[in-house]
């Protein structure tokens, strides 16, 4: 009998001894930069010609590692492959496959900080950023074996005499996983492991820019005894291997994490049925926000520009869930707008490496080159308070930009950046406020700072958003204790680390026996 699901602590970085241990998880780390990483098919290593170069984003003329990048072959060998392990993982039992979550959760757990540091190195995650990651990878194995054994049981239903009826949840079949870069372990391996755990087999195709991790995470499985071909590594270009993958007949689901463009694209592909296809496909996708915080006039003004700070510039803005938009109550708009702005200019930003950033850099050249056009579109629509432009250092460093008196329609407020710019938006009043807050084609995350309890009731009911928060950021969801995702075209609102995920990857069967 495994015990009640806990979250993982996060690492408290104000000790010396966790941060001595941390420093020594870098330095093992550093040494080990610059390997090569294979394709793995059913359990075979598979070099190719062609390589993803991994880049530190915090230091250009360091990289991180070489992965072998795969070909339309090679997806068509993965997918094969997974199919025909398929017939024999769906029949191991449901807490069998748990067993194996929470063994790879247990050897993570005594390799946090080396996974952490990788994240530091390759996806410019400051210490806590990264150690929360690997937490919440660890949170999603712990979470979903546990929602696996619970879904096995007999489930509850109405009892007739002289005949036995049984509902069970069996596995879709042959699910392609395609992981975001933002969050390169935990929503790479919360999307792999919830598929894998309810009897599926899968061919993971990782985010380009952090490909290394991914491929660590792969020695994890291996070491925890998933057997060869319930998971195959194939990275791989999105428009070449990830639309294959989409695309091919024996693909019974596809799981997504990344852009609206992205998701809608596999959407259209995966609503076409191929030649041989028996099934209507599954897609399982989260595609993004345009995060709004509400600051009513009775408000903590203080926790108000607390909450923005974190919420915009945590992770220099890489999080679907980051707040791009400040909508605030026109009586004290400019008060919030003074305080938030006092803080950003405390903001350090530095090499992820170093101890006590609150900035990195962004991911890579094209999120780098595509800010910066945004912030030149920002000192078009709005009043540049704070910021606007390329901060120092040999990576892709930008400064925690703010833009004040934004009309809702603009770009900057409509448009998802995905990077450290938030635009402040005056509301005539409270209802305003929502009003404008709804009038995005997303619907993620969102946050209202108020003491008006009227008002947060009148939230609760028409702020259209998939995770709202009353009186704290907008980041920062926790398996189990916050089930994340959205509405609109920030996806399927699937609602990861949440009791009903698992049923996406599963289809209920019933049994009855007259006697």
């Amino acid at each position: 009998m495994v015990v009640e699901f806990r979250n993982e602590p996060f690492t408290d970085f104000s000790k010396e001894e966790n941060r001595r241990a941390f420093e020594e998880a870098l330095a093992k780390v550093e040494s080990e930069l610059g390997r090569e990483y294979d394709l793995i098919i059913g359990g075979e290593r598979i070099k190719t010609e062609e390589k993803y170069h991994s880049i530190n984003p915090s230091n250009l003329d360091q990289v991180v590692g070489y992965t072998s990048k795969g070909t339309e072959e090679h997806a068509e060998k993965a997918i094969q492959v997974a199919a025909k392990t398929f017939e024999t993982w769906k029949k191991v039992s449901p807490e069998a496959r748990a067993r194996i979550l929470f063994k790879a959760a247990s050897i993570l757990r005594r390799k946090k900080h080396e996974f952490s540091a990788w994240m530091v190195f390759e996806a410019g995650k400051s210490w806590p950023e990264a150690d929360a990651d690997t937490a919440e990878a660890i949170d999603f194995m712990e979470f979903y074996g546990r929602e696996m054994i619970r879904l096995s049981e007999r489930q509850p239903l109405t009892r007739i005499p002289g005949e036995d009826n049984e509902l069970t949840y069996i596995p879709l079949g042959v699910g392609i996983i395609i992981p975001p870069w933002n969050f390169p372990l935990a929503i790479m391996v919360g999307m792999t492991t919830s598929a894998i755990v309810a009897g599926n087999t899968v061919v993971l195709k990782p985010a380009g820019p952090t490909t290394v991790i991914a491929a660590k995470f792969m020695e994890i499985l291996e070491e925890a005894g998933l057997p060869a071909g319930v998971v195959n590594f194939v990275p791989g270009s999105g428009p070449v291997v990830g639309e294959y993958l989409v695309k091919h007949p024996l693909a019974r689901f596809i799981s997504f994490t990344g852009s609206r463009d992205v998701g809608l694209r596999i959407n259209e592909l995966a609503a076409k049925r191929a030649k041989g296809q028996k099934w209507i496909k599954r897609v399982i996708a989260e595609m993004g926000g345009k995060d709004s915080i509400i600051v009513d006039k009775e408000a903590d003004l203080d926790l108000a520009a607390q909450a923005i700070v974190t919420s915009a510039f945590g992770f220099s803005g890489q999080k679907c869930s980051a707040c791009s938009r400040a909508i605030v109550h026109q009586d004290v708009y400019d008060e919030v707008l003074a305080k938030v702005t006092e803080r950003v200019k405390n903001l350090k930003v530095a090499e992820a490496r170093e101890f006590g950033i609150d900035m990195g850099p962004v991911i890579d050249e094209n999120a780098y080159k595509k800010i910066l056009e945004y912030i030149e579109i920002g000192k078009q629509e709005g009043r540049l308070v704070i910021g606007g432009g390329k901060a120092e250092g040999n990576g892709y460093f930008i400064q925690p930009t703010i833009f004040a008196d934004v009309d809702p329609n603009a770009r900057i407020a409509q448009e998802e950046i995905f990077g450290p710019v938030v635009a402040f938006i005056k509301a005539k009043d409270f209802d305003h406020a929502l009003e404008i807050a709804n009038n995005t084609e997303y619907g993620l995350t969102g946050a209202v700072i108020s003491r008006n309890r009227a008002n947060l009731e009148k939230a609760r009911e028409e702020f259209h958003v998939g995770n709202l928060y009353f009186n704290r950021k907008c980041t920062g969801a926790l398996v189990g204790v916050h089930p994340f995702g959205g509405f609109n075209m920030s996806g399927t609102d699937s609602k990861a680390g949440g009791r009903d995920y698992l049923l996406l990857f599963t289809q209920a069967k019933v049994v009855s026996e007259l006697f």
